[in-house]
């Protein structure tokens, strides 16, 4: 793991909650994309050392969805920079830990991402994230 990427948070709509993080903070929207295969719409905020992903569900069949019906607003996930996320993946099962995907799948940005089973994280859902190196 090299770095705190992200924290993820579930909110009902961006466009509600965007004005809290650019204008009462404030902090920077660095752009809005959709990420269609996980039904959702996302936000990056330049919080200085972190960045904050706006995590909003674009329909009910979203993860999101759910996870707003069942806990409602709030930290839904902090993501790690990894490279070589196979290998990575590799490592943390051969140690015990339940992964969500035992391959990662195209995320938020056009990185590969991978979750580690909340189980496995003591009750947090963390992210492995690659970046696309340019």
């Amino acid at each position: 793991m090299k770095k705190v990427d992200h924290i993820g948070i579930a909110v009902h709509s961006i466009n509600e909650v965007l004005p809290f993080f650019t204008e009462t903070l404030p902090f920077r929207c660095l752009h809005i994309e959709e990420v269609p295969s996980e039904s959702i719409r996302v936000a990056f905020i330049d919080a200085g050392n972190v960045k904050l992903e706006l995590l909003e569900p674009i329909d009910e069949s979203s993860t999101i969805a759910k996870f707003l019906d069942k806990r409602g607003q709030g930290i839904h996930h902090v993501a790690f920079t990894v490279d070589d996320i196979q290998t990575r993946i590799r490592e943390l099962k051969d140690k015990g830990v339940k992964m969500i995907q035992d391959t990662p799948k195209q995320g938020a940005g056009g990185a590969q991402v991978a979750f580690l089973h909340p189980k496995s994280g003591h009750g947090v859902l963390y992210e492995l994230c690659e970046k696309n190196q340019k």
